[in-house]
């Protein structure tokens, strides 16, 4: 009997160890659930809504604050263009008087500069202008000395006022054919050369961009040209905006002009002039840019793109990595003190790259959670 009481007092004692021993390992599940709860605690404090997150923690060196500032946006509107010749830098080169090309030191594609020498002709007319002029320069030169000669004598008494009055009308008349001759040979708008050659030179820096004659030839029709020069100094380059399109744009309008041909290069503008008048084949405004073209890089009959870039009212623009998503809201964490943030709802209204655009919720000068704030909003 004693024996079996013992055996029984044993097997009592066996489940109670058990039980220790169980309690003991809930007792430590429950030190670290409650160390981890602790550890959360202390490193953002959620105090109706507001978070604080403490400066030491790891997470606080996570995220990144950054104020919100008025920005204005642009429109870009890209519309098909061409690069062109300015007018005024486009010329053809005519000969004033009839007469045989002696000489053509240029041919089409050639850079000239001003003054350069094109082309020499022999002509009659440019022998009988020249001499016309020298013959008028020694008469000014002799009537000059026979005036003075006369006021001379007058001043000595040897001679009467009638002469000195003669004198003094030849030189008059003689400075006016000079100064008819002179005229005579610059509306020729060449330089006269010995022998009636005439040598017609170059009006601006550019190209030659066609010659339609040649060494030898006897040119009898002054209106034909000789020869066409463009100017590259500066280029347009000249948009074809749509119709619909036709308010958006407006002179003094800043442009970004691509050209194919020349992928790595981008030119700035502003639109110079728009024509009045829409094109009725293609219903398209003509818009105007005038173009530095220094290296000659860019070619008339280049096709181009006329970047638009029409300006935005001002509006507050976020990263959109500081974007949250929940449901069909969209938030931002603001920083309310520091390291202290409240999410708050804002909207949008367009995506811009990195940016987007928002119309209410947020003030110029607060400062967003901008890197990490899904951080915060797992919390």
């Amino acid at each position: 009997m004693p024996t079996r009481v013992s055996g029984i007092v044993a097997s009592t004692r066996r489940p109670a160890a058990r039980l220790v021993a169980a309690g003991a390992v809930c007792t430590l599940l429950l030190g670290a659930v409650s160390s981890a709860m602790a550890a959360d605690a202390a490193m953002v404090r959620n105090d109706h809504g507001q978070l604080t997150v403490a400066p030491d923690s790891p997470l606080a060196a996570r995220l990144s604050v950054t104020p919100v500032t008025l920005v204005s946006p642009s429109r870009t509107i890209p519309v098909p263009g061409e690069i062109r010749a300015e007018p005024s830098q486009s010329l053809s080169v005519m000969t004033p008087v009839a007469g045989a090309i002696v000489s053509l030191p240029v041919s089409a594609g050639d850079h000239v500069t001003r003054g350069q020498v094109l082309a020499e002709l022999a002509s009659g007319d440019m022998a009988l202008a020249t001499a016309d002029a020298g013959k008028a320069r020694a008469a000014l030169d002799y009537a000059r000395r026979a005036l003075v000669r006369a006021q001379g004598v007058a001043s000595a008494g040897g001679a009467a006022t009638r002469d000195v009055e003669s004198a003094r009308n030849a030189w008059l008349q003689a400075q006016a054919e000079d100064d008819r001759a002179t005229a005579r040979l610059a509306a020729l708008h060449a330089q006269p050369g010995e022998g009636g050659v005439i040598r017609l030179t170059a009006p601006i820096d550019g190209v030659v961009s066609a010659v339609n004659t040649g060494a030898g030839a006897f040119v009898t029709d002054p209106t034909a040209p000789l020869m066409t020069l463009t100017g590259t100094q500066q280029v347009w380059a000249v948009a074809a905006v749509p119709e619909n399109l036709a308010d958006a744009i407006h002179v003094g309008q800043r442009v970004d002009i691509t050209v194919p041909a020349l992928p790595d290069r981008t030119a700035h503008g502003t639109i110079a002039a728009i024509e009045p008048v829409l094109r009725a084949d293609t219903r398209t405004l003509q818009a105007r840019v005038v173009l530095a073209n220094d290296d000659g890089m860019l070619k008339p009959g280049m096709f181009a793109t006329v970047t638009i870039l029409t300006p935005q009212p001002p509006r507050i623009m976020v990263p959109q990595s500081a974007l949250l998503m929940n449901n069909d809201t969209v938030t931002v964490f603001v920083e309310v003190a520091p390291h202290a943030y409240r999410r708050r709802a804002i909207e949008i209204i367009y995506d811009d790259g990195d940016l987007c655009g928002v119309t209410s919720g947020l003030s110029a000068g607060d400062r967003v959670v901008t890197q990490g704030a899904v951080l915060l909003n797992d919390d």
